[in-house]
This record gives C-alpha cells, sequence and structure tokens, in this order.
C-alpha cells in the first residue's frame, strides 16, 4: 500500500520498484506512484530504469537529496558504497540540527546477511565521529524483510500523526529545516576538499555535513570526470581532520573496497 520513491537507476533501486509492482498487482492497487529523482550527472551515466512513472530531475546532488526529505516519509537505506554513507551523513545531519528536533523520519538501514559488515562498519564510524546520540535517528535490520516493512509501516503512521498534530502537508515535508549550507552545491576540488572541517569543536550537524561532502568529493574523484582530470593533474584531494575521525575514515574506505 505504499508508493516507492527511489534514485531511479538500475539494482537496490529498481528493486524496491520491482517488488512493490508485484505486490500492487496482488493488493489489486491502481494509480501507483513510483517516482524517480536525478540529477544531470547521474542520468548521464544511467538512464531510468523502465519502472519508474514519475521522472523528476534536480539540478544537483543537493537538491536531489533534499528532495527525497522532503517528499518521502521514510527512508529505506541499503548496502552500497561510499555514495550511500554521503547520503545517511546527509540525512543525520539534518536530523540532528536543533531546529529539526523531533521531526519524526523513520530510517532503517537493512539488507540481507550479507550486509551485516557494511551496516556494523557505518555504524562503527558514526558513533566513532558523531557520538552514540547519533544513532538514535536509524535502526539496523539485517535479513528480515517482513520485520522492516512492519517498522517502517509503523513509523509512516506515525508521521501521519505528527503532519496532522502541527497541520504540516501530507506530500511535502515542510517543517523539516533544510539550512542554506545543505542547499548549496559542493564542486570537489582541491581547495574545497582541503577547507572542510572535519573536527568535534563544532556542532554535529556541521561536522555530518562536512563528512558527507568530504564523501561527495571522494565519489567524485573516482567517478565524475571534472574531479578526475584534476586528481590526475594536481594529484589526489587532501582531507585534514581529528585523528581518531580519520583513521575510522580510512578502515570504512577500506572496507569498501
Amino acid at each position: 500500500g505504499m508508493d516507492i520513491c527511489t534514485g531511479c537507476g538500475p539494482g537496490a533501486m529498481k528493486g524496491p520498484m520491482k517488488g512493490a509492482t508485484i505486490a500492487h498487482a496482488k493488493q489489486r492497487r491502481h494509480n501507483n506512484r513510483y517516482i524517480g529523482i536525478t540529477e544531470p550527472g547521474i542520468i548521464a551515466a544511467e538512464s531510468p530504469n523502465p519502472i519508474v512513472n514519475q521522472l523528476v530531475t534536480m539540478p544537483d546532488i543537493e537538491k536531489r537529496l533534499e528532495a527525497f526529505v522532503r517528499l518521502g516519509h521514510g527512508i529505506l537505506v541499503f548496502p552500497g558504497g561510499v555514495g550511500t554513507a554521503e547520503e545517511v551523513l546527509y540525512l543525520l545531519g539534518l536530523l540532528m540540527h536543533p531546529d529539526n528536533a523531533g521531526i519524526c523520519l523513520p530510517m532503517i538501514l537493512t539488507g540481507p546477511e550479507s550486509a551485516a559488515a557494511y551496516f556494523e562498519q557505518i555504524d562503527r564510524f558514526i558513533r566513532l565521529a558523531l557520538g552514540d546520540t547519533a544513532t538514535e535517528h536509524y535502526s539496523i535490520v539485517v535479513d528480515d524483510a517482513a520485520l522492516v516493512a512492519r517498522m517502517m509501516g509503523k513509523g509512516i503512521h506515525r508521521v501521519r500523526e505528527q503532519r496532522i498534530r502541527d497541520k504540516d502537508s501530507f506530500f511535502f515535508n515542510w517543517s523539516l529545516n533544510v539550512p542554506l549550507p545543505f542547499q548549496l552545491p559542493f564542486e570537489p576540488n582541491h581547495a574545497a576538499m582541503a577547507a572542510l572541517s572535519l573536527h568535534r569543536n563544532q556542532p554535529l550537524h556541521a561536522l555530518a555535513a562536512d563528512l558527507r561532502r568530504a564523501f561527495s568529493g571522494i565519489v567524485a574523484g573516482n567517478v565524475k570526470d571534472p574531479a578526475m582530470k584534476a586528481i590526475e593533474s594536481h594529484g589526489p584531494f587532501a582531507i585534514t581532520g581529528d585523528a581518531d575521525i580519520m583513521r575510522a575514515m580510512d578502515e570504512l574506505l577500506a572496507s569498501f573496497v
């Protein structure tokens, strides 16, 4: 009974749409929405999967991430790589912002048994970098799809109750404060990466935002043409921060490899 919104591509972005298509047919449910949210750099690399029936192309990654949290009522995170870590940190940066205290947006990290080590590594990194309070904003459920569905159903019921109580829209999360730094595009280059503040002497939501930008730069340096050319010309990006955060990031990236 739920509409599906993903990044519109193949793999884990197509899977939920495919599963829902079959389930919706069994439920005799019509006029279903399979929403894909993308941006020009991604859509140039991979076309939308054929199940998408409403495609939204945002101008950049930051607007795309904001669209997910404005449009969605609950977030499921499947195992991925550096880009998945970037998205989790973006969401934690928003949910840990003081202005968003009390906002209901259930987030569940889930996958098959083989994903357990991936989520353990991400959970360890988040606890070390942002503290145990950050983990209050998500649950990890491995190898139990039925439990995830029940948890998300209950979570969306809580979202509905909150929207009614706060007189907020069902179709767009107006109550969520997305600060300007979260909206502005981050252009990964040597100067921008070196200027990131990966230290704990700042609010945790600000640290989460800069950690997200660091992972965004790592993604760009591996797959996006301008960043790859900059690295070819001037060498690898350099980032600095608290030693234990840097060590944890090394471990996390090594596990992704």
